[in-house]
């Protein structure tokens, strides 16, 4: 007992010498370290669909206000479209549950390497940051290349990431975002389906 005890006091004063409680990560001090930091955890991890279990405590904290509440309306419509569809059969018509939320989707969702390219500031206050992602091994040819810009909001005297923009590029025709896909189909917490009116 008394070699437990002095374990836990030695890791209590190194960590309060630091600055930092003994759960604390450190806010990462720019746009980009943040993103770094979360993309570090990106490859690691391949988190699919909203992050959930030992995930939803890795990821979350890097995560707007505003983008965590739009979490949320998302498991509403989630959870009123099962409500109207109870049939254990049917696939929900959602698709960020088989989505990298941070990355995209099919092969985009594990990327294998990643590199923060560049930083632009937009005139509202938030930052783009592009990010250069990978997928495949580097003797693979070609390797799957895509970029995603995640937009980065400054709350609460530290960075939070508010949204996360898929881009164009020659195998997908349109942008879109993580913004869109938990609203697609809802209005709000209700679910309204593709051929309703919003």
């Amino acid at each position: 007992m008394n070699r437990l005890w002095i374990i836990f006091i030695l890791a209590f004063t190194t960590c309060s010498a630091l600055g930092q409680t003994p759960k604390s990560r450190g806010t990462p001090n720019s746009e980009e370290a943040l993103v770094q930091s979360l993309y570090d955890l990106v490859v690691t991890r391949h988190p699919i669909g909203i992050p959930d279990g030992d995930d939803k405590g890795v990821f979350m904290p890097y995560l707007s206000q505003k983008l965590l509440h739009k979490i949320d309306l998302f498991r509403a419509c989630d959870a009123d479209w099962l409500r109207r569809n109870p049939d254990p059969n049917l696939k929900p018509p959602f698709g960020v549950f088989e989505s990298g939320i941070f990355s995209g989707g099919d092969e985009r969702s594990e990327p294998r390497t990643f590199q923060v390219e560049s930083t632009q500031a937009e005139k509202d206050g938030s930052h783009r940051v592009y990010v250069k992602l990978t997928w495949g091994k580097p003797s693979m040819s070609p390797q799957l290349i895509w970029r995603v810009a995640v937009v980065i909001v400054h709350e609460k005297s530290s960075f939070a990431v508010d949204d996360v923009i898929y881009l164009k590029d020659k195998d997908h025709d349109v942008e879109w975002s993580l913004s869109k896909s938990l609203s697609y189909q809802c209005d709000g917490p209700r679910w309204v389906g593709s051929d309703q009116k919003r």
